[in-house]
């Protein structure tokens, strides 16, 4: 919705109305997802969800997490327009749903499916409180601290440095491309999600962030799970540093107000947290309620 909203805004500046003719307006957004090539065979795919990176080469196709099961569907019909190679894995950077509602579109045709064991358990968790197990498919290979394949000439490899958005998120990292889908622990200039019900932690993440800043360097292409801004799924190191200076604002605003005696309330109800500037959207208010639970416990 926010990428559609993007785009009519942009439109509308461009002065795109005059030129539809008898185009209908509506009619631009028939084919609403983007498909988009990055580096050594390695892309992007957007629609409604979290982001998803793909790899097709001479051995097979990889995809990281998969949206939901319309979306999947489209990325799937878009990827056998590339390649009639096998779906070689299919990987969860982490187990919400608009990350891997989509998995059930790959029954069948993924060889394999893996994200990182605590993904597994929250998957099934949210699952059984859902009622929508039979709607899962479910990773058959989990790791809990690195993992790495093989496929073609590309070296894939996840990394998992603690806690963060949840207690599962990994940064799965194209090595020969150096390309690296953070998931869901950079909410691109947009204000996160924070899921405490899964093992998510305010404190933890700043230092899964630092660790992902030692490991991968400045060259290294990065895919977020969000954005605000819809066209800035991908960015750089500065990026990740920007997401860590923003965990850190949250934590150290909502430790100094519980010390200054400040309600819950008083907290969650502010509307700027210190030091961020670029944050944008809804949903100030789940940080802060998080980092509040965490830090008075």
């Amino acid at each position: 919705m926010e990428r559609r909203k993007f785009l009519i805004n942009t439109a509308l500046t461009a002065g795109s109305i005059a030129l539809l003719g008898k185009r209908s307006f509506a009619s631009i957004f028939d084919d609403p997802y983007q498909f988009k090539p990055l580096r050594n065979n390695v892309g992007i795919f957007t629609e409604k969800g979290g982001t998803i990176a793909w790899l097709v080469n001479k051995e097979g196709i990889v995809v990281v997490d998969a949206e939901f099961p319309e979306q999947a569907t489209h990325l799937i019909g878009e990827l056998k327009k590339q390649s009639d190679k096998p779906f070689e894995w299919l990987i969860n950077t982490h187990h919400h749903g608009d990350h891997t509602s989509g998995n059930i579109a790959f029954k069948g045709l993924a060889k394999n499916v893996a994200a990182h064991a605590n993904s597994l358990t929250n998957q099934k968790a949210s699952a059984v409180k859902q009622k929508t197990e039979d709607k899962q498919l479910y990773p058959d290979t989990t790791y809990t601290d690195n993992w790495k394949i093989k496929v073609g000439d590309e070296h894939i490899t996840a990394h998992y440095f603690g806690a963060g958005h949840t207690n599962g998120d990994s940064f799965i990292h194209f090595e020969n491309a150096n390309v690296v889908h953070t998931g869901d622990l950079v909410f691109n200039r947009r204000y996160p999600f924070v899921d405490r019900t899964a093992g998510a932690s305010c404190k933890s993440w700043i230092t899964t962030l630092e660790q992902a800043q030692k490991h991968f360097d400045k060259n290294t292409l990065f895919v977020f799970g969000h954005a605000f801004d819809p066209q800035k799924v991908t960015g750089n190191i500065d990026d990740v540093k920007a997401m860590q200076h923003f965990m850190e604002s949250l934590v150290t605003f909502v430790d100094s107000s519980i010390k200054a005696g400040k309600s819950k309330e008083e907290i969650v109800a502010a509307k700027a947290i210190p030091g961020v500037t670029e944050w944008q959207g809804d949903g100030i208010d789940r940080g802060l309620t998080a980092a509040y639970e965490e830090l008075s416990a």
